[in-house]
């Protein structure tokens, strides 16, 4: 996959389909999206193009709240390239791509720069300047201009719509099962393991502890079922988020405790993906209520990992699953 981080940098780009989006986390909805493109540009022998945003534009205008990643920026990328986008257009959203009329967005950028023929988006598909383009617009011009729109219908899970935003708010409300159903996967974060308390080493129960990326969309404070994926291998265990109250602790950070694993992994990097909330955090009387909580927490998490044994092939079969 050949990848373009500005406008400048576009040359010579031969003839496209491309999908556009913010594509904020690439879930289910996003997948069809691009997925159908790339289905047409194989049919006509041309390339297959992804067109979004590095940065996430209402992130640009003041006064709004800042929109929290779902997905790491580099797993975006590869999970372009997983399903076999050829082109990937993913431009910062700056002042002056923000001020671009719909009318040059699609005559200047999408045609002139990306040698666009057909084009695919979502039904709330919006560009432009004020976001005054809209699907309708994009179906007008390209009638007028030779370009083939294709407007896909709401995707929905179980009758409800797919949508970044319904995913963020599944997420900060610890829904974590229904997080994956719509995104297609389990959602995670990584990051470099570093030093903590060490007081869990000192009960029993020795953690791995991850700093919050205060730009991710984080679960409330929990206790959750996960995964820990060290080295390529999924290790059944079980996180806490929060601010471990027992101990007087301030920051919230992720602590994950492994089962059945005894490696040092300081300064290793490693991803916690959530599976299900057991419980909210809360504060003990003592270390000792806090242990005894600890090992029935990971007793349910135990039961919970031996009735759903990870099925490696099938999770093959879906590589976006390991983004």
């Amino acid at each position: 996959m050949r990848i373009f981080n500005s406008l400048d940098d576009i040359h010579d780009i031969g003839p496209t389909v491309v999908a556009v989006g913010n594509f904020d986390g690439v879930h289910r909805g996003h997948q069809e999206i691009i997925r159908r493109a790339i289905q047409t540009a194989r049919s006509i022998g041309i390339s297959s193009a992804v067109f979004t945003f590095s940065n996430h534009p209402r992130n640009l205008l003041s006064g709004d709240r800042k929109v929290k990643n779902i997905q790491y920026p580099a797993d975006k990328v590869r999970a372009f390239e997983v399903l076999g986008v050829d082109l990937l257009f993913s431009i910062p959203f700056d002042e002056k791509i923000m001020k671009v009329e719909p009318a040059d967005y699609i005559r200047h950028i999408l045609l002139e720069k990306m040698n666009m023929q057909e084009i695919y988006c979502g039904f709330n598909y919006h560009f432009g300047h004020r976001a005054a383009g809209d699907v309708e617009y994009l179906v007008k011009q390209g009638l007028l201009l030779g370009f083939g729109t294709h407007v896909l219908e709401p995707y929905k899970v179980d009758g409800r719509v797919v949508s970044s935003t319904l995913i963020r708010e599944m997420i900060a409300r610890g829904e974590m099962e229904e997080a994956e159903r719509f995104l297609g996967r389990f959602y995670s974060l990584g990051g470099t393991v570093i030093r903590g308390n060490q007081i869990g080493r000192t009960i029993g129960f020795p953690t791995c502890n991850l700093e919050v990326d205060q730009s991710m969309v984080t679960p409330p404070n929990g206790v959750y079922i996960t995964y820990c994926v060290y080295d390529g291998v999924h290790y059944p265990s079980v996180t806490n988020v929060g601010v471990k109250p027992t101990i007087g602790g301030q920051v919230k950070n992720i602590e994950t405790h492994l089962f059945d694993f005894d490696q040092n992994l300081y300064d290793r990097k490693i991803r916690v993906e959530f599976i299900r909330l057991i419980r909210q955090e809360q504060k003990f009387d003592n270390l000792e209520a806090l242990s005894a909580q600890i090992e029935k927490d990971c007793i349910a998490g135990r039961v919970y990992h031996r009735e759903h044994v990870l099925n490696e092939e099938d999770r093959r079969k879906n590589p976006l699953h390991y983004l």
